[in-house]
């Protein structure tokens, strides 16, 4: 699976971005799907993920209420909408893809599959 993410620039605060994450390769839908994200000095952390059908979400408390996490297995594609965007969600964002494993949660599945990263940033 190879992943290629878009979408990021500089946002004021309050504003709304959308990152796409386009994904190529076979059996998209069997993958969970995550965007996790990178702030200056800090280490990676997870953000949001969705099932591979869709239908479960997990998020970080940090987005609760103003990120959304979709997708679109027809065309290959997942997305993070974000919106009432704060100066802390300044960060390279990635897309990343793993397999599930039996009563691993979302943000504990391995990923094995990233993306090289958007840069978004939140100006106050």
């Amino acid at each position: 699976v190879q992943l290629q993410a878009s979408g990021g620039g500089l946002v004021q605060a309050g504003g709304s971005l959308r990152l796409s994450c386009a994904a190529s390769g076979r059996s998209f839908s069997l993958f969970i799907m995550a965007w996790f994200r990178q702030a200056p000095g800090k280490e990676r952390e997870f953000v949001m993920g969705i099932s591979g059908s869709g239908s479960s979400t997990a998020y970080a408390d940090s987005v609760k209420g103003r990120f959304t996490i979709s997708r679109d297995n027809a065309n290959n594609m997942v997305y993070l909408q974000m919106n009432s965007l704060e100066p802390d969600d300044t960060a390279v964002y990635y897309c990343a893809a793993g397999l599930p494993i039996y009563l691993r949660t979302i943000p504990r599945t391995p990923y094995d599959y990233w993306g090289q990263g958007t840069l978004v940033t939140v100006s106050s």
